[in-house]
């Protein structure tokens, strides 16, 4: 060495081997773990989106035969005995299954019923759906309520039913399948 060339001691030899840095674990442990977290996360998200359109598919089905159901008995307990063919037609067009073969079978018993009959006007009180049937069809429960003016025309009677009717989607279009009045 030349004497002119001052060695320091924090210099760094060149020919001197350096000890390696120590490994810093931090990052790649952070990014591991924000990943898994991520991770569950979004397989967390999904399960919830999954089960949340479940939910409302079968909300929507519900509602869909329930009001289907609703309007079926209204129509079906609101009697007009002017009207007694038009009222076993529409009645007889909604039907499928055991209810139109029995409804068709007294047909002609229903319509004298009707035509010697008082007006009547049927409401939907109540409607659930009691369960769901493996063929896609419906079972519901409904308590109407009738109301007939007495013949002094002054004064309204009420009388109130309840039924189970089974409707079933025949393509896009909803049937009652069963009538059952229940006692």
């Amino acid at each position: 060495m030349s004497p002119r060339r001052r060695v320091d001691a924090d210099e760094q030899d060149y020919f001197e081997v350096a000890p390696p840095a120590p490994r810093r674990w931090g990052l790649p442990v952070v990014a591991v773990v924000t990943a898994l977290l991520m991770t569950a996360a979004i397989t967390a998200a999904a399960l919830m989106l999954v089960s949340h359109e479940t939910d409302r598919r079968a909300m929507v089905r519900d509602a869909a035969a329930l009001g289907y159901v609703s309007e079926f008995m209204t129509n079906y307990t609101t009697l007009d005995p002017f009207n007694a063919n038009a009222y076993v037609d529409r009645i007889l067009g909604e039907g499928t299954g055991e209810f139109a073969t029995a409804f068709k079978e007294k047909q002609n018993e229903i319509l004298i019923q009707v035509a010697q009959a008082e007006p009547t006007t049927g409401s939907v009180v109540a409607a659930g759906v009691q369960r769901w049937n493996d063929n896609g069809s419906a079972d519901i429960l409904v308590a109407t309520k009738i109301s007939t003016k007495a013949p002094d025309g002054k004064s309204t009677v009420e009388s109130g039913n309840r039924w189970v009717a089974t409707a079933i989607k025949e393509g896009q279009q909803w049937k009652i399948s069963q009538l059952i009045q229940v006692i």
